[in-house]
C-alpha cells in the first residue's frame, strides 16, 4: 500500500516560498499549511507578510491568523491542529503542503514533539537564576506540581534533569514526560518529501531589504502603533519590526534608522534560520536566483517530486 505524501517547502525569510508554494500546490493537489510560529497571529498581516486574500483564493492556507497577539501559542498547540488538518486533507484526496520558516515547527511535525524540543536560553536562565536563588527543592516541588511522573524518576538533587524537564514544560505546555511517551515523528506512517529554498547570500539580503520597504509602503507604521497598545504573548511581542519600531515611536531615533533596524534583524533572522535547517540532511536544497519565477522554481519541486 502506498503512504500518504506530506511536503515541506522551507526556507529563510524573503526567499519567496509563498509564491513557489502556490504554484507547486496547483501542480500536486494540494493545500497549504503555514508553518510559521508569527503568522498564526491575527491583526499582524503585513508584520508578518501573510499571503494576500487573493492568493488565499488560488489555494487554501490553513493556520493563518487563528489566535489574538495577546494569546500565547505553543509548539504543542500547533502540531495536534496541523496534525488533525492532514488528516481531513488525506480524506479529501489531497496533499498536505506544509510552508515557512519556522524550525521549530518543522520539528515537531516530521520528528515528533520530544526530539524537537531544543534548549531555550532564556528559560534556562531564568530557572538557573532561580536555582541559585532558591536551591534544588524549590525548583523541585515547582517541577512536581506541574509533571508529577517526570518528578517521580528524577531525584531532588539532579539539578540538570528538573531544569530539563521544567523548560520543555515552559517551552511546549506539554509535560516532559508526556512527550517522552509521544516522540514519533511522520517518516514511518508517511512518504515525506522535504525541500528547502535558498539563494546567494547577497541576493537574499536584497530580498529581505525591499520586503522591509514594501511593508513600511503596506502601512506597517499603523499596524504596529496598534499592537503596541495591547499587551501582547511572549511570542507575538518577538516579532521583527515590534522591538525596532518601539524605539521610533519613543522618539529615540528615526524612521529610517527604524526601518534599518528592522532590516537588520530580519537579515540575521534569515541567517538564523539556515543555520538551522542546514543541520537537516533530509532537505533537498534548491537554488533559486531572480531570473526565475516562481512557477519556473515550483516545475523543479514537482520533477522532483515526480
Amino acid at each position: 500500500m502506498l503512504k500518504k505524501k506530506i511536503v515541506f517547502l522551507l526556507g529563510p525569510t524573503g526567499i519567496g516560498k509563498s509564491a513557489v508554494a502556490i504554484s507547486l500546490a496547483k501542480k500536486i493537489n494540494a493545500q497549504i499549511i503555514s508553518c510559521d510560529s508569527m503568522q498564526v497571529y491575527r491583526k499582524m498581516d503585513i508584520l508578518t507578510w501573510k499571503v494576500t486574500s487573493g492568493q488565499r483564493k488560488k489555494v487554501k492556507h490553513h493556520l493563518l491568523g487563528m489566535i489574538d497577539p495577546e494569546q500565547e501559542y505553543n509548539v504543542a498547540k500547533y502540531r495536534k491542529a496541523a496534525l488533525s488538518i492532514c488528516d481531513k486533507l488525506f480524506s479529501k484526496g489531497k496533499i498536505p503542503l506544509f510552508v515557512g520558516g519556522t524550525g521549530l515547527y518543522y520539528s515537531i511535525i516530521v520528528d515528533g514533539l520530544f526530539s524537537a524540543v531544543p534548549q531555550d536560553k532564556l528559560i534556562r536562565a531564568k530557572l538557573e537564576k532561580q536555582l541559585k536563588l532558591k536551591g534544588n527543592k524549590y525548583l523541585y516541588r515547582r517541577l512536581a506540581k506541574v509533571d508529577s511522573a517526570a518528578a517521580a524518576k528524577i531525584h531532588s538533587n539532579d539539578a540538570r534533569r528538573i531544569i530539563r524537564a521544567l523548560e520543555v514544560y515552559l517551552k511546549t505546555g506539554m509535560r516532559i514526560s508526556q512527550l517522552q511517551k509521544n516522540r514519533a515523528g511522520l517518516g514511518k506512517e508517511y512518504e515525506v518529501k522535504i525541500f528547502g529554498l535558498n539563494s546567494k547570500r547577497q541576493s537574499l539580503y536584497d530580498a529581505i531589504d525591499q520586503r522591509v520597504d514594501k511593508m513600511f509602503n503596506l502601512g506597517l507604521i499603523n499596524e504596529v502603533k496598534r499592537l503596541v497598545k495591547h499587551k501582547l504573548s511572549r511570542t507575538a511581542k518577538c516579532a521583527i519590526g515590534i522591538r525596532e519600531l518601539k524605539g521610533y515611536f519613543a522618539g529615540q531615533y528615526s524612521l529610517a534608522e527604524g526601518k534599518r533596524l528592522m532590516q537588520r534583524a530580519s537579515r540575521h533572522y534569515a541567517k538564523r534560520q539556515l543555520t538551522w535547517f542546514r543541520k537537516d540532511k533530509r532537505i533537498q536544497w534548491v537554488s533559486i536566483n531572480k531570473s526565475q519565477s516562481p512557477t519556473q522554481v515550483a516545475l523543479k519541486l514537482w520533477k522532483k517530486l515526480s
